[in-house]
């Protein structure tokens, strides 16, 4: 998102197409999750942040996952860490 906030600073692109480009570069699973969502951004700013909420979720869900997978890998039991 840093590199699409730094390349929008000097483009020239109106407010529909910026968006457009944005979801265009927007991980698929997000991206969708933000189309379903009742009311969608009106500008970009808005947009930026919806995605931020959306991003930290999709990421904490992963690790939850990941989490719940290695315990039913293991038949209940964590896996252990190894430093």
């Amino acid at each position: 998102m840093q590199d699409f906030k730094r390349v929008v600073r000097d483009s020239r692109y109106e407010r529909y197409s910026l968006i457009k480009e944005f979801k265009k570069t927007m991980n698929r699973s997000i991206r969708r999750k933000s189309m379903e969502a009742e009311n969608q951004p009106a500008t970009i700013k808005h947009w930026f942040k919806r995605i931020i909420v959306l991003n930290r979720n999709w990421r904490e869900s992963r690790r939850e996952e990941e989490i719940l997978r290695g315990k039913k890998e293991n038949n209940g039991v964590p896996a252990s860490r190894s430093n």
